[in-house]
């Protein structure tokens, strides 16, 4: 007979609520939780089954994945494991948070005898429906092995970075890049369209030649539909990420000229379109063009 693959998952939004039915389909029985009832209910409704908290969801699983906001729920969580008073466990934090925050909770982990690793995720929500993710994990590399089957069944690549906190910076410098060459293929789409280009044309073309790149393949198609929905990345966690980039950046005596001139366009994005995708700084850079569709 054989045995019956579980994982557990806390956090069931945009990122957890597309993994879980990927890891489904590689055989594994996944058990949720998550604070909001509706994320609970959305996920009960494709088979994950839902614990009625951390601490019992702990308790069913020797593996268990989080995908968190902000540092409090990390600390929530953190909190509820260790309260639980299980034999060793495995947890595999995949949220962009600050290292010293994953440093902390990995220390206090290791004090109750469990296993932290940092492991951001490189990739959106609508590239995680499609397996499209990358892991960058760090921390004890023997976990970190035995965990591959279970990456391999919702990312398409992963890699040992060495020591805990090396995944977050790896994230970090990823993360720069993406919001930069999101504000970079709007401002190239805008130029084009004002010039009286086909916008899905500019993408088709464009993406396949030296001027392509993953924001223009992935938000792209948005930009050029004008159409902001749904939101696989909102404005409200990209102002979370910049803040942390930046931090970090500033900490190192690192200077980030194009990320800091892409912190105007967001911060005009999240306050034109506070609940659209963040692919609507190409609506944010129309208006400054004074670019009128079909005009």
């Amino acid at each position: 007979m054989s045995v019956e693959k579980k994982v557990g998952l806390v956090g069931l939004g945009i990122m957890g609520g597309a993994i879980a039915p990927n890891l489904m389909a590689a055989g594994y029985h996944v058990i949720g939780f998550d604070v909001d009832p509706a994320r609970r209910d959305a996920m009960a409704a494709v088979g994950v089954g839902i614990a009625a908290s951390i601490g019992d969801l702990v308790a069913e699983v020797d593996t268990l994945l989080t995908s968190l906001p902000h540092e409090g729920a990390l600390d929530t969580t953190v909190r509820a494991i260790l309260a639980a008073g299980t034999p060793r466990r495995t947890i595999v934090e995949m949220s962009t948070l600050k290292v010293d925050a994953k440093i902390a909770a990995h220390t206090a982990l290791a004090a109750g005898g469990h296993i932290l690793l940092d492991c951001p995720l490189s990739g959106t929500g609508a590239q995680a429906r499609t397996r499209d993710l990358t892991v960058y994990a760090s921390g004890d590399s023997a976990a970190i092995a035995a965990c591959a089957d279970i990456f391999a069944g919702f990312a398409k690549a992963s890699f040992d970075l060495g020591a805990i906190g090396n995944g977050s910076k790896m994230k970090y410098v990823a993360n720069l890049l993406v919001f930069i060459h999101n504000v970079a293929a709007a401002e190239a789409l805008v130029l084009g369209m004002k010039a009286g280009l086909d916008p899905q044309q500019i993408v088709d073309v464009v993406k396949l030649g030296a001027g392509g790149s993953r924001m223009l393949e992935v938000r792209g198609p948005m930009m050029a539909s004008g159409n902001y929905k749904p939101v696989t990345a909102g404005f409200p966690m990209y102002y979370k990420d910049l803040g942390i980039i930046g931090q970090f950046a500033m900490d190192l005596d690192c200077p980030t000229p194009l990320l800091s001139a892409s912190l105007p366009i967001y911060l005009a994005g999240g306050g034109s379109y506070p609940d659209a995708d963040v692919s609507a700084v190409c609506a944010v850079l129309e208006t400054m063009a004074g670019l009128t569709r079909g005009g």
